[in-house]
């Protein structure tokens, strides 16, 4: 196996130099929070592109804020951590980036009242994160955490129980992901990724304020929705029963990418395949992943010096 390296407490070592306590709070309680981030590979021009990796970090640092762990690291710095990170791994594949901040104390109590404030990154190849082009969804008996419960809008290791605990109701069921409400019943997001509804011509979403994770991917969606295809972006509730009228599903987010929805809780979704507009945005999506076009070149951020 090769050596793999990651950033630990503001150095690059080998992973296996890494160890963390059994009684640290973010193993005990899940005191941490962490990014998901990827970088794409552009066989072509042999250069691997971090996918706006400013605003990942942006909202990174926006989590710990809200967890009370203070890093002592820019998002300028921990930019230029990463890019040291991945050359020294040599990647030359579509990469998924994980960095975690985490309350490293090994004092007994779920306080987040402590100074022990740690951060690794690690680094890891991944292409399809489900290994399939097209999804069979349900909605899950579990209702989405809410705000004043454990924000949604920070990436917190502890909320993702409640991910957990859904994705194992519907895959035992035969399914291959899981669609939230909220408690008062709207459609919120799927255990890791936003969502979108196609309905006459316009392209839906559920609003923050229905405990989603706003997303960086979901961000992208809507700007290229807006403004390469025209098309009007809605942000509002959505009843769960809209899931079973919309013309055409789909899925976003940093694993998961651009991916269609062809049938919730056993009902076809418009034709029962990918439908145009999700196939058009996922098109574009992958067109500006590794910088090619001008218009969103500032998105990506090359790894290797050329």
């Amino acid at each position: 196996m090769n050596e793999s390296y990651v950033f630990y407490q503001g150095k690059i070592v080998e992973e296996k130099e890494v160890s963390i306590s059994i009684r640290c709070k973010a193993f005990n309680y899940g005191l941490a929070c962490f990014e998901g981030i990827r970088a794409y590979w552009d066989e072509e021009n042999e250069q691997l592109y971090t996918f706006r990796l400013r605003e990942h970090y942006e909202r990174f640092l926006q989590s710990c804020k809200t967890l009370y762990i203070n890093l002592p690291y820019t998002v300028d710095e921990l930019i230029e951590a990463t890019i040291e990170l991945l050359r020294k791994n040599n990647f030359k594949t579509t990469t998924y980036i994980r960095p975690i901040a985490y309350k490293g104390a090994d004092k007994i109590g779920p306080t987040l009242f402590d100074d022990d404030d740690r951060i690794v990154i690690y680094c890891q190849p991944m292409g399809s994160y489900t290994g399939k082009t097209e999804l069979k969804v349900a909605v899950t008996s579990w209702a989405r955490i809410e705000d004043n419960m454990l924000p949604p809008r920070t990436k917190a290791t502890a909320a993702y129980l409640n991910s957990g605990l859904a994705s194992l109701e519907v895959l035992r069921k035969g399914y291959d992901e899981a669609i939230f409400l909220t408690r008062n019943g709207h459609v919120c997001e799927g255990p890791g990724e936003n969502i979108f509804m196609v309905r006459k011509g316009k392209l839906i979403t559920p609003p923050p304020s229905d405990n989603i994770l706003e997303g960086i991917t979901r961000d992208t969606v809507i700007l290229l929705a807006k403004n390469e295809l025209g098309l009007e972006v809605v942000e509002r509730s959505v009843a769960r029963t809209e899931l079973y009228a919309a013309e055409e599903l789909f899925f976003s987010g940093t694993a998961m990418e651009v991916t269609p929805i062809i049938e919730v809780d056993d009902r076809v979704i418009g034709s029962g395949e990918h439908g145009e507009i999700s196939t058009k945005i996922k098109e574009l999506f992958f067109g500006i992943t590794t910088g090619k076009n001008p218009k969103y070149a500032h998105f990506c951020t090359p790894v290797y010096e050329k």
